[in-house]
């Protein structure tokens, strides 16, 4: 990744009030979920209950973004019926809600009148955009930096009527 990308450190401790990420893919083929997912599959499941045993990093840096005030917001566009690879985000969703985001569900035959971006990002405070690239295996491709105030206002609009479509996570039932 070219080191003009902030890591997710810097850009979410960065943001000041809101923190928005768009996914639009089906599966991830991300190298650090092969694990979690193949353990998923073997029918492993993180007990709530337990937090010490699923509490990670990335849960850590979205309790201290949301502790500054920033409201942080994931919606997913999913097919129906969905992936396996959804099943397996779709169960470990809890852990998102625990450390303060929300996070909605959006089928995809409902998206098909939305102007959505070619690919999933992440938007800090309404300006700055973190594109994030993927294969067509689903590997990660690297990610982009933007402050193009079309892309910004594009990717604005999408997710705001993705979001009002969507189900809150503890309403949506996969199917």
């Amino acid at each position: 990744m070219p080191s003009s990308v902030p890591t997710f450190p810097e850009l979410l401790g960065a943001a000041q009030s809101t923190a928005i990420h768009l996914e639009m893919r089906d599966a991830y083929a991300v190298d650090y979920e092969q694990g979690p997912f193949a353990d998923w599959r073997a029918g492993f499941r993180h007990a709530p209950e337990d937090r010490t045993s699923w509490w990670r990093p990335w849960l850590d840096l979205i309790h201290e973004t949301v502790g500054r005030g920033v409201i942080v917001r994931r919606a997913r566009v999913v097919s129906e019926p969905v992936s396996e690879y959804t099943r397996f985000l779709y169960d470990g969703t809890f852990t998102n809600i625990a450390a303060g985001e929300q996070v909605r569900w959006l089928p995809r035959h409902q998206a098909s009148d939305i102007a959505l971006p070619g690919n999933d990002f992440w938007l800090i405070d309404g300006h700055l955009i973190r594109w994030n690239h993927f294969t067509g295996e689903g590997a990660s491709a690297g990610g982009e930096i933007s402050e193009d105030p079309t892309a910004a206002k594009l990717c604005a609009g999408a997710f705001e009527t993705v979001w009002e479509r969507g189900t809150p996570h503890d309403h949506y039932k996969i199917i």
